[in-house]
């Protein structure tokens, strides 16, 4: 399979070299990993919220707000990796807990 990244990132004077599209590879496959954590996020902080005190035990919520811390963690790093530094605007717009920030990056026994 050959792959051309998009004329917009095309710039003069510059080959396409096997560099550069394998650069284009590395930047694609980091968005998709961005994405796919950002699910994983999703997914925990869901099942955290549907967690109900009348019929879930609390070692049950103590496991979901670990799994959450875990992703979040994840989520955290990967966007570290693609160059984006801040997450104040990630805890807003997934609605992230504190109890859960206050659990990432702890490491459990």
């Amino acid at each position: 399979m050959s792959v051309r990244p998009p004329q917009s990132f095309h710039q003069p004077g510059f080959a396409n070299t096997g560099f550069n599209v394998l650069e284009y590879e590395l930047m694609s496959e980091r968005a998709s990993a961005l994405g796919r954590q950002g699910l994983k996020v999703e997914e925990a902080l869901g099942a955290l919220n549907a967690w109900n005190p009348e019929r879930d035990s609390e070692v049950l919520r103590e496991r979901l707000r670990d799994d959450a811390a875990d992703a979040v963690w994840g989520l955290f790093i990967q966007r570290e990796i693609c160059g984006l530094r801040n997450n104040r605007d990630i805890i807003k717009r997934y609605a992230i807990p504190s109890e859960v920030l206050a659990r990432v990056g702890a490491v459990r026994k």
